[in-house]
């Protein structure tokens, strides 16, 4: 789980590389998350977002809110699968730590009902606009693409 994977996947008849940026803030932004806390909820995500045939990429936490990095499918509607990161995380969460989170919360939650979803992408947004605004030109027609394009594409 080190840094951004460049790696092209394939499934059904589609080729894909799609990673999403999520982030959960504690409810009333609670500092619940210890060090102990932040290495099982890593492991709970690794583990839930397999169970969906996605892989998490990158994690990070502070004691009121956790980052991943997750690697996801074209077939994946990201909705279900957010509500399903934040339910099975909580209860595994609560079950290994009872009496920790007790200190925090009398009912049976852990994350704000809000989220953060964005693309990840291995070029900046610009790069891309380039790339694409510059489809059709003469260069492209004979499958050329310019040094600095490519360089731009494969290093951002």
């Amino acid at each position: 789980m080190g840094g951004i994977l460049t790696e092209r996947k394939s499934k059904s008849r589609a080729v894909f590389e799609l990673r999403l940026h999520i982030v959960f803030v504690t409810k009333y932004r609670r500092p619940c998350l210890t060090e102990a806390v932040q290495q099982e909820a890593k492991q709970a995500f690794a583990d839930i977002l397999a169970q969906w045939d996605c892989a998490l990429v990158e994690f990070g936490a502070e004691a009121d809110h956790v980052h991943l990095i997750a690697e996801i499918h074209p077939a994946l509607e990201i909705s279900r699968l957010i509500n399903n990161l934040k339910s099975a995380s909580s209860k595994r969460l609560r079950n290994r730590f009872p009496e920790h989170f007790a200190n925090f919360y009398w009912k049976p939650l852990l994350w704000h009902r809000a989220y953060y979803v964005g693309s990840v992408g291995a070029a900046s947004l610009e790069t891309v606009k380039r790339y694409v605004e510059r489809q059709g030109t003469k260069a492209r027609q004979y499958g050329t693409i310019q040094a600095d394009d490519q360089s731009d594409i494969e290093s951002d």
